[in-house]
C-alpha cells in the first residue's frame, strides 16, 4: 500500500476547518507503519469556549427544524460515508491498526448504519397525551433536545463510538461538540469531512482535537454544555462525570467481563466465541472476554482446543493483507499495560500456553501475539482489571455458583457471556450478576447496534444506554405542556 501524504487535522468550528488559537500541532504516527500520517491541532480551552458558543448559537435553528428535515440531513451524512467507504476503511486501518477486510470495513458499514438508523428512529420518537385532572385541559408530553452535547470518545472504535451518540443527538435536535481520541484524530477528521459534505447548518457539529485532559475536560465542565456523552475507561469516565456534575450524562466505561464455559457447553462454539471475545480489535474492546471462567470438568479439553484454534485462526500481521485477522495494538501505553498484566500473571503462577509478548520483525513494537494464559490466579491483576490486549486468561471454576460469585467479585457490569446447554442455568446466571447485557452461547463481543447497551446499576461501567431509540431517549428531555382555558 502507498501511504497517503500526512494530513493537517484542524479544528472544525462554525462549518469550516480552522487552526487552533494556540497554533500548536502534534505529529500522529501510524501503529501499522510507524510513519507520520498527520499533524493534529492541539485545541485548548479558548478553542473549547469558541466551539461551545458556536454550537449554542446554532441550537435554536437546528432544534426548530422538523424531525423530517433533520432525518434528511442525517441520511446525507450516511450517504457521504457510503461514497467514501474505501477511504474511511483505509484511514481507519492506518490510524487505528484494525485489519482492513476483517474489521475496518465492518466498522465503516456499522458507521453508515448509525446515521441512517438515527434518521429513521427520530421519526418514531413520539410522546403521549395522558389524561388531565383539570376539566377541559389537555396534557402534551414530548421529548425535546437537551441543548449542546459534549461528546468524548475513545480510539478503539473511532467511527462507531462517536456515531452511536452523535447521530441520535443530532437527530433529536441537539448540537454537538466532539473531542476525539488523540491517537485516532486523523481518521476521525475524515468522518467530519463526511459531515461537512452533508451540508448541515454551520455550528451543528464541532470537532475539537487535542489533549483529552484539556479539551475533554473543558467541554465536560463547560457551562454552555447541557449534556455529556463519554465512551472510554472507567478512570477517565469518573473524572468526566465529576466535571459534568449537574448535567445529563451518558457514560459507557470499562469492564472486566467474563466469558463462562460450563461443563455442558458446546466446546467448539465456546472456543470460537472466546477467539472472537479475546482477539477482536486485538483485545481492545470494552466487551472483550477479559476472563475465561471454565468449569474444571472441561478445563483441559477447552484449553487444548483453544490453543489449537488460536494457532490456526488468529493471523497477526500486516492489517492491509487479506489473510490478516489481527493487527497491531493502537499505542504504546496499551502495549505496556498488556505486558505488565501478563508478567504479573506469570509471577503469580499462571502458565503461558501461547504468545506472551510483542512479535519482532514488524515496523512497530505494537504487534502483540495472541496470548493464552492458563491457571490464572484470581488475585492476579489481569483477573481484576481491564487489560485491553489480545490475552485470554483462563480461570477454573467449580460450579455455576462459583462462576457467578467470581463474576460479581468485580466493580464492573457491562457485558458477560455464558456457554451452556441449560437455558435455566443461563437465566439464573443472568439474573444473579450485575452486567446489563448477557450473551448466552455467543461471544462477549456480540451485540447489535439497535439494542440498549450500557453499564449495570451499581457498577463502574457507566450510566445510560446507547443503541437505537435508547440513545435518543438518553439525549433528550421530557417536556410536559398543559393546555387550559381555551373555549
Amino acid at each position: 500500500m502507498t501511504q497517503p501524504p500526512p494530513r493537517t487535522v484542524d479544528l472544525f468550528v462554525d462549518g469550516r476547518w480552522q487552526p487552533p488559537l494556540g497554533g500548536q500541532y502534534e505529529p500522529a504516527g501510524s501503529p501499522v507503519t510507524g510513519e507520520v500520517i498527520g499533524h493534529v491541532a492541539q485545541g485548548g480551552r479558548a478553542d473549547a469556549d469558541a466551539a461551545v458558543a458556536v454550537a449554542g448559537r446554532a441550537l435554536g435553528g437546528w432544534a426548530a427544524a422538523t424531525a423530517f428535515d433533520r432525518a434528511r440531513a442525517l441520511h446525507r451524512v450516511g450517504d457521504a460515508c457510503q461514497r467514501r467507504r474505501d477511504e474511511l476503511a483505509r484511514a481507519l486501518t492506518l490510524d487505528q491498526g484494525k485489519p482492513l477486510d476483517a474489521e475496518a470495513y465492518p466498522e465503516v458499514d456499522d458507521l453508515i448504519g448509525y446515521w441512517h438508523g438515527a434518521a429513521e428512529d427520530v421519526l418514531r420518537l413520539d410522546g403521549a397525551i395522558p389524561p388531565a385532572r383539570l376539566p377541559g385541559a389537555r396534557v402534551l408530553i414530548e421529548r425535546r433536545p437537551l441543548g449542546v452535547v459534549a461528546v468524548i470518545t475513545p480510539w478503539n472504535w473511532p467511527y462507531t463510538m462517536p456515531a452511536q451518540v452523535i447521530a441520535p443527538a443530532l437527530a433529536a435536535g441537539n448540537t454537538v461538540v466532539w473531542a476525539p481520541a488523540p491517537s485516532t484524530s486523523v481518521c476521525s477528521a475524515l468522518l467530519v469531512d463526511c459531515v461537512a459534505e452533508a451540508d448541515l447548518p454551520p455550528g451543528t457539529v464541532g470537532f475539537l482535537p487535542g489533549p483529552g485532559p484539556v479539551v475533554g475536560d473543558a467541554i465536560a465542565g463547560h457551562p454552555g454544555v447541557a449534556a455529556v456523552a463519554f465512551v472510554g475507561s472507567t478512570q477517565t469516565g469518573l473524572s468526566v462525570a465529576r466535571r459534568a456534575a449537574g448535567k445529563a450524562q451518558l457514560l459507557e466505561m470499562g469492564n472486566n467481563g467474563p466469558l463462562v464455559v460450563m461443563d455442558d457447553a458446546d466446546l467448539d462454539r465456546a472456543v470460537a466465541g472466546t477467539i472472537a471475545g479475546a482477539y477482536l480489535c486485538a483485545g481492545q474492546s470494552c466487551t472483550a472476554a477479559e476472563r475465561i471462567l471454565v468449569h474444571e470438568a472441561v478445563h483441559d479439553a477447552f484449553v487444548a482446543a483453544l490453543a489449537a484454534a488460536v494457532g490456526k485462526q488468529v493471523v497477526l500481521g500486516d492489517p492491509f493483507a487479506p489473510q490478516t485477522s489481527m493487527g497491531p495494538l493502537n499505542n504504546a501505553a496499551v502495549a505496556a499495560k498488556t505486558a505488565r498484566h501478563v508478567a504479573d500473571a506469570l509471577d503469580h503462577g499462571a502458565r503461558l500456553v501461547a504468545g506472551g509478548s510483542a512479535e519482532a520483525g514488524w515496523p512497530t513494537d505494537l504487534y502483540w501475539q495472541a496470548t493464552i494464559l492458563d491457571d490464572v490466579p484470581r488475585e492476579a491483576v489481569i483477573a481484576r482489571e481491564e487489560t485491553f490486549g489480545p490475552v485470554a486468561p483462563v480461570i477454573s471454576v467449580a460450579s455455576l455458583a462459583d462462576a457467578t460469585e467470581l463474576t460479581n467479585d468485580q466493580p464492573y457490569g457491562l457485558m458477560a457471556s455464558i456457554y451452556t446447554a441449560d437455558a435455566g442455568a443461563a437465566l439464573r446466571y443472568a439474573d444473579a450478576i450485575r452486567a446489563a447485557w448477557v450473551n448466552v452461547n455467543e461471544s462477549s463481543n456480540y451485540w447489535e447496534t439497535h439494542l440498549p447497551f450500557g453499564g449495570g446499576g451499581g457498577s463502574l461501567s457507566g450510566v445510560g444506554r446507547v443503541g437505537g431509540r435508547y440513545a435518543m431517549e438518553a439525549l433528550t428531555q421530557v417536556r410536559t405542556t398543559v393546555l387550559s382555558g381555551f373555549a
